[in-house]
């Protein structure tokens, strides 16, 4: 598969990065209880890597069996879940990639577990972070130590002090 197209992502503190080489060929949203407590999250988006050749290029991820026939992968330093693994192939975390924007859901699944409120969210009054600085000035100083989107020769980096 030299040559062929590559997409790389990983867990928020960077002791997980993995590369999807090849051309996934789904994503989707999964509103099921089960994938809203690993996701800690209302829907958990996933990206089928059927056909493709899935690559732990730092760490590994730790694994969950949350039922007889699924595990769940994530990273045990931060805890960003990363991949849903079940009989009929792995999918990985689509907010987990450096570029989430490139895998936009074709369908949902789990329909019986969509929370009523889901509906409203885009709906909402939005407001940008650095824009909430009045209601919580501790933003301000804020430094991030998230693992930047894109591949990194070493990491984290070294701290000055």
């Amino acid at each position: 598969m030299t040559g062929a197209p590559f997409h790389a992502g990983g867990c928020q503190c960077g002791a997980v990065r993995f590369r999807v080489h090849g051309n996934p060929p789904k994503a989707s949203v999964c509103y099921c209880r089960m994938c809203q407590k690993a996701s800690s999250s209302h829907a958990f988006p996933l990206l089928d890597t059927r056909g493709c050749r899935v690559e732990w290029t730092r760490g590994e991820p730790s694994w969950f069996q949350s039922s007889n026939l699924v595990r769940r992968g994530f990273c045990n330093a931060c805890g960003t879940p990363l991949a849903y693994d079940a009989p009929d192939g792995l999918a990985l975390a689509v907010l987990a990639f450096d570029d989430p924007a490139a895998f936009p859901p074709s369908v949902a699944f789990g329909l019986e577990g969509k929370l009523p409120w889901c509906d409203a969210i885009p709906a909402l009054p939005g407001v940008e972070t650095m824009d909430d600085i009045p209601a919580a000035p501790f933003l301000a100083d804020l430094v991030s130590r998230q693992h930047p989107d894109h591949e990194t020769q070493n990491w984290p980096p070294e701290e000055t002090p």
